[in-house]
């Protein structure tokens, strides 16, 4: 366990440096690109009967890639959309329902959240910031572990479908990871989607 703690540090340390680089290439250019691309490439997943799937993402913060582009196309074609907030340490995070414009407060780390009087929404699809990725789907994020006690919770309770948010540059051979944590399902960087294998 401290052997894979520290691969995992190790890891970390080197993704921020690779994202760093990319986001010095690309800046704001990247989340247009994604938003280029949307989510059509999961089919029905998006919804089928005019119902559309609820679409979590997040704040971006630092040199992440921000959705936000991606989000209000996403708003434009008739997706209820939401945000993550934070329970505590420990604990998984809550989902608020959210859209373009919307007034935020800040929180933890300086991330915006939805205002506490929004509703509570459980995502059919959760769009999952990363600093380095694999082509099985392995993630590392930044230790806290709130995305995999989130997308753990969120699939004991109905079929979720996950989208990393990342840099092409931020994909790796193999990522370091114990049986707890969740892989992603695709991964979707300015290039275009990347469907996981597991």
């Amino acid at each position: 366990m401290v052997d894979m703690k520290s691969e995992k540090n190790r890891v970390r340390t080197a993704a921020k440096i690779a994202r760093s680089e990319a986001f010095a290439r690309h800046g704001a250019q990247a989340g247009v690109q994604l938003a280029a691309h949307g989510l059509g490439f999961l089919g029905d997943r998006l919804g089928v009967g005019g119902a559309r799937a609820c679409v979590s993402a997040f704040s971006a913060i630092g040199e992440e890639i921000d959705p936000l582009a991606l989000m209000t196309r996403l708003h434009g074609e008739g997706h209820p959309l939401a945000l993550p907030a934070m329970q505590g340490k420990g604990l998984p995070l809550l989902f608020r329902a959210w859209q373009p414009g919307d007034e935020m407060a800040p929180a933890v780390w300086g991330i915006a959240e939805p205002l506490a009087s929004r509703d509570l929404v459980s995502p059919d699809i959760v769009l999952v910031p990363l600093l380095a990725f694999d082509a099985s789907g392995q993630r590392i994020g930044y230790g806290g572990g709130f995305y995999d006690r989130t997308l753990h919770e969120l699939r004991r309770l109905k079929p979720v479908v996950t989208v990393g948010i990342a840099y092409d540059e931020q994909r790796l051979d193999a990522v370091p990871h114990l049986d707890y944590d969740q892989p992603l399902d695709w991964v979707l960087t300015p290039s275009g989607p990347f469907k996981c294998f597991s």
